[in-house]
């Protein structure tokens, strides 16, 4: 399928009637056109089906309510009233679109299979990854996120050394992470290492790995809170998971949705990228509004990144807790020097 011709009808929804088999009642639901299906949803907004649009078949052409099945399976059927005029002639020409791409018999068949095989080409260069990809980062469940984050932090700490175990900094660790939640769901798990990584770091599944700098340099527990949120920014806006299958490529995100696994060749290869490149800025206003959401001092962070404060002065002036304290307090002075003390000193 082309890209421009699915491009132009992305985001394009209506209504629909649909049946899961020959004997299910009728649904009300809502058809929505994504990158490569279309996406079936009833009135409280849960999934019925994904169909391929490169498999949607229609039973009765130029009739009307428009009915649509999955190619070789009539029974599931999709209606679609004559009013959807927009949804159809979409369906329409998505299907034209790839009905265009098929061989066809003929004295043309060998120019029509040159272009179908360059046609599938295209596909898998160019479309199949990102939709392979992004079909990975929705069907795999948190925990296997957190096994992957896990076995890649057994690759970091071939460089960053064990995570670092102080009972009383462990305990005030889990207190700070109780204070400073992800906003994107499950608890979040901090773990301080001696070195290997720049600022703070979150994994795939939700851990945040910490430089021990960043306890040991500072009085106060603002500045690591500042990069614990820039961690959790740069998370939100780019998945951990998205960037470590964009590295590992189409063969790793297949392997990935097939077996649950991901090549240690792929995880090791990345592990390296993470502790060689440096972090990812986050824009000021970004960082701004998570020192808001969360609660915390921006100062701190931005005269720990700058001492002049000159290439942070937008932190500065815009602190929204300049003039006073937050009201619940990030750590309490006891477990901040607990914490300080978590990797031995």
């Amino acid at each position: 399928m082309k890209k421009t011709a699915l491009t132009r009808y992305q985001r394009l929804e209506a209504a629909g009637l649909w049946r899961a088999n020959p004997d299910a009642q009728r649904v009300d639901v809502i058809v929505s056109v994504g990158e490569a299906t279309l996406t079936i949803t009833d009135m409280r907004e849960r999934v019925q089906a994904h169909w391929s649009i490169a498999a949607v078949a229609r039973a009765n052409s130029g009739q009307y309510p428009a009915i649509y099945n999955p190619d070789g399976d009539p029974g599931e059927t999709l209606e679609l009233a004559e009013d959807e005029a927009d949804m159809i002639a979409a369906i329409e020409t998505l299907r034209g679109a790839v009905a265009r791409q098929r061989p066809k018999p003929g004295r043309l068949r060998l120019v029509g299979m040159l272009a179908s095989v360059a046609a599938v080409a295209a596909l898998v260069l160019f479309w199949l990854p990102g939709a392979a990809r992004q079909h990975a980062l929705e069907v795999v469940p948190m925990v296997k996120r957190a096994e992957i984050g896990r076995a890649l932090l057994g690759h970091l700490q071939r460089v960053t050394g064990p995570v670092c175990e102080g009972p009383g900094g462990a305990a005030a660790l889990a207190q700070l992470a109780r204070r400073l939640p992800s906003r994107t769901g499950g608890a979040a798990e901090f773990l301080v290492v001696r070195g290997g990584i720049e600022g703070a770091l979150r994994l795939p599944g939700g851990a945040v790995l910490i430089n021990t700098d960043l306890v040991e340099d500072h009085n106060e527990p603002d500045v690591l809170a500042g990069h614990i949120i820039a961690a959790y920014l740069r998370a939100e806006a780019h998945d951990p998971l998205s960037k470590l299958l964009e590295e590992g490529g189409l063969s790793a995100t297949l392997r990935l949705l097939a077996t649950g696994l991901l090549p240690d060749d792929v995880l090791r290869a990345h592990a390296e990228r993470l502790m060689r490149d440096a972090p990812e800025a986050v824009a000021p206003d970004a960082m701004l509004a998570g020192f808001a959401q969360w609660q915390v001092r921006a100062r701190p962070y931005a005269y720990a990144e700058d001492i002049t404060g000159e290439t942070t002065v937008t932190l500065i002036e815009a602190d929204p807790f300049a003039g006073t304290a937050p009201p619940p307090p990030l750590l309490s002075d006891a477990d901040w020097l607990r914490l300080q003390e978590i990797c031995g000193g």
